[in-house]
């Protein structure tokens, strides 16, 4: 179904050749000659967009700049705030800010819908578009209204793909798109192109989730594509429609790549046509000869229906072998829970297998993923005539856009999904993060959306509640309903699969869109509910820093769901410190009160106090010791977490963010599992030390680290540290690992907003 290569690989007129000592010679006979490799480098499409879009010199350390920005509405208020308080007058670029994050009203009281109207008086006044909730969710509008072939577009929500449509997209958090609305450049070096190869076709009832689950669980826990592009080429795209097409793509952010690239045809050709945008159409295709850092080589013909078992996507089975073997795999799961949860939660997966069977509770079809029109049609086909059944099991469809819901109803699709029982809801994020059609307690939920990670259905497992999702295809989320929630492949069923025809109607986004790109209006005032606050005022790096261990988490990966939760708490983003309140909550509910005492530590030095209590005095004596020299009112006091891995996930600015408010000055961690989070974490002023090996400090512990700011603006590889763990003294050394020269003022600074104010 899925292989990996072991060797980078070259592909020659589509045959690919292992990048090993046999490669010269073997390319030799093919009259390819010279230095092969920098020259075939430069044969992918990867390649050749990020230079398009690149504004530096080298094409080894990339200053890109993006054609079009687009956010949602748990991030723009935020995104705008900092680009005001650094200087921003218009918006330099086209800027989307959709409404599909904060739909749900009733939830924070007034707060969401304030965040709304700031939205548009903000379109207004410095002349970007601006999405009505409920009309579209963010990356469906992207696609209908925003790609084209060889752009390049900076989303401030992690699942910004548009590869497919032959758009190089990337997900990263709030404060890079403040450098692109400042006219900065997003940094980074050349990223490695794997080559996603694809062959063959699918069988009926195998979807485009079941594709990505099986890439996904794949290369994920090795790491194969970590902050890489990859290049979707083969025989096998052409036997994909642009929504299969568009359906795998967008969860390549599962994958932790940095971006996606597909060739394009007619299909694409057809998409763009039908969306009444035929000029942005470009056709892209690899070189005749092209360079790959690896390969993944997928046959499409030998995908059968999958389920991402809980918590996260990498978690991957054929449903078939769930249903070979329920209690072991479901037995599995339950482990895995109790290194998220612990004692907090008595979480049983096995209480849902009856009569050896594995039953779930509810099925959602929904967001950016799940929510179009041939999944939604698909499914549609399957549930004809049967229906969901007046139990505890519960069906939920969310079109992507209002778009694709117009053409649903009429069409009859819509019809066919309400008689069955299901229930057809707008456009909407919610059962993605969180914020909608949250289980009950320890109820088992299968979803055609993004993510499955512990808390991301809503559920707060620090209160004693706990539910799970398993992430499916939309058809074998059909079938499961027609089985009245007894978990079934599509596969089982004989479906007559209509291929309906789509019709774009463009008056929907005509007649209710603002559309103010190009024409900022500097007199038009930006609108503020009481909830939206300025960002506190942060102070640069000194030269010295004691750091206190607030938090330890010793899991395999930390997803930025832990480090601020998603779900109703997204009500309160627009408030930096309301927000702060909630860092943590789900994972360490310690966190919030402990940063806040080491933020008083420091609040006393700067106010020409000896700073005392918690724990500093027995590590001030010890390092006095250690160091004579050593004087406290004269170093920086903050907060650090240690965490294995973080920042799985979401792209959000907050999961840094909160952090820095609440007097973060950095984070320990043996990697960091993305480069959104990891950028986030200095963009915020805060920097990424890295420990690789068993940590020689825990929670409470101070790390004095003398000449900080020197090292940071150094970008020195090591940087000796001491740590202090119940008076006891450690002589320890930490790594900064790469960073570029603006990262490392920015950290000096002490934020992008400082950076910017200089």
């Amino acid at each position: 179904m899925v292989t990996l290569s072991e060797t980078p690989v070259y592909v020659v007129d589509g045959e690919v050749i292992k990048a090993d000592k046999d490669a010269t010679s073997v390319l030799a006979g093919k009259g390819i000659t010279g230095d092969t490799k920098a020259e075939a480098t430069k044969g992918t499409m990867a390649y050749k967009i990020l230079k398009s879009h690149n504004l530096g010199e080298s094409m080894d350390d990339l200053k890109i700049r993006f054609d079009c920005l687009v956010s949602h509405d748990i991030t723009y208020v935020g995104i705008i705030q900092t680009a005001i308080a650094s200087g921003l007058t218009s918006f330099p670029i086209p800027y989307a800010l959709t409404n599909c994050h904060n739909s749900l009203c009733a939830v924070g009281g007034t707060i969401n819908e304030d965040d709304h109207v700031f939205g548009l008086s903000a379109a207004k006044k410095f002349g970007g578009e601006y999405v009505p909730a409920n009309l579209a969710v963010i990356h469906q509008f992207a696609r209908e209204e925003l790609a084209g072939g060889g752009k390049m577009i900076l989303g401030s929500d992690s699942h910004t793909r548009y590869g497919a449509l032959g758009t190089m997209a990337i997900g990263e958090g709030g404060p890079e798109l403040v450098k692109q609305l400042l006219k900065q450049t997003y940094d980074i070096p050349r990223p490695k192109v794997v080559n996603i190869h694809l062959t063959g076709s699918l069988i009926p009832g195998v979807g485009p989730q079941d594709v990505a689950l099986a890439i996904i669980g794949a290369v994920f826990k090795n790491g194969y594509v970590n902050n890489a592009v990859c290049e979707f080429t083969g025989d096998g795209v052409k036997s994909l429609t642009a929504d299969e097409r568009i359906g795998i793509d967008v969860m390549t952010t599962e994958t932790t790549c940095l971006s996606s690239i597909w060739e394009t045809d007619s299909e694409i050709e057809r998409f763009y046509e039908i969306h009444g945008r035929k000029g942005d159409y470009k056709e892209l295709k690899p070189d005749r000869v092209a360079y790959y850092d690896g390969l993944v080589e997928v046959d499409l013909s030998k995908v059968r229906p999958m389920i991402a078992m809980p918590f996260h996507p990498s978690c991957t089975y054929t449903i078939d072998e769930v249903r070979k073997n329920p209690y072991d795999i479901c037995k599995e799961v339950e482990e895995r829970a109790k290194v998220s949860f612990g004692d907090q939660v008595n979480y049983k997966l096995t209480d849902h297998i009856i009569a050896g069977k594995l039953c779930v509770d509810q099925g959602e079809i929904a967001g950016c993923a799940g929510g179009g029109f041939e999944n939604i049609c698909a499914a549609a086909d399957i549930l004809k005539g049967k229906f969901v059944g007046n139990g505890k099991f519960n069906l939920n469809v969310y079109p992507a856009s209002q778009p694709v819901m117009m053409e649903l109803v009429k069409n009859g699709v819509a019809a066919t999904i309400m008689e069955s029982g299901a229930v057809f809801k707008p456009a909407f994020c919610g059962p993605c993060f969180g914020a909608g059609d949250v289980p009950a307690n320890n109820a088992f939920s299968i979803r055609h959306s993004t993510r499955n990670f512990p808390n991301r259905e809503g559920s707060k497992p620090g209160k004693g509640q706990i539910a799970s999702v398993g992430l499916m295809d939309a058809r074998s989320i059909a079938a499961t309903a027609a089985n009245k929630g007894v978990l079934t492949p599509a596969t089982d069923f004989d479906v007559d699969y209509e291929k309906r025809s789509y019709h774009f109607d463009e008056n929907i986004y005509k007649n209710r869109v603002y559309n103010g790109i190009g024409k900022p209006d500097s007199d038009a005032e930006l609108i503020y509910g009481p909830n939206i606050v300025p960002w506190p005022k942060m102070e640069k790096l000194a030269d010295d820093v004691l750091l206190k261990v607030v938090s330890e988490i010793h899991d395999p990966v930390t997803t930025t769901d832990e480090l601020i939760p998603s779900g109703e708490t997204s009500s309160y983003r627009s408030n930096p410190l309301g927000l702060a309140e909630f860092t943590l909550s789900r994972k360490d509910p310690e966190y919030v009160g402990e940063a806040k005492k080491v933020r008083a530590l420091e609040e006393m030095r700067l106010s020409g106090n000896v700073p005392t209590g918690d724990g500093i005095d027995i590590a001030v004596e010890a390092l006095k010791k250690a160091c004579p020299s050593f004087d406290i009112k004269n170093v920086e006091i903050g907060s650090t977490i240690y965490a294995v891995k973080p920042g799985d996930g979401s792209a959000r600015e907050q999961a840094a963010s909160c952090q820095r408010v609440l007097g973060a000055l950095a984070n320990i961690a043996r990697s960091y599992a993305t480069k959104r989070y990891r950028s986030n974490v200095m963009n915020w002023g805060m920097i990424p030390f890295i420990y690789t090996d068993e940590i020689p400090f825990k929670k409470g512990s101070f790390i004095y680290v003398k000449n900080a700011r020197k090292y940071v603006l150094e970008g020195a590889s090591k940087v000796p540290a001491i740590a202090v763990t119940d008076g006891v003294v450690k002589d320890i050394e930490l790594s900064l690992g790469e960073m570029t020269e603006e990262e490392r003022e920015i950290i000096a600074a002490g934020c992008l907003i400082n950076y910017n104010n200089r």
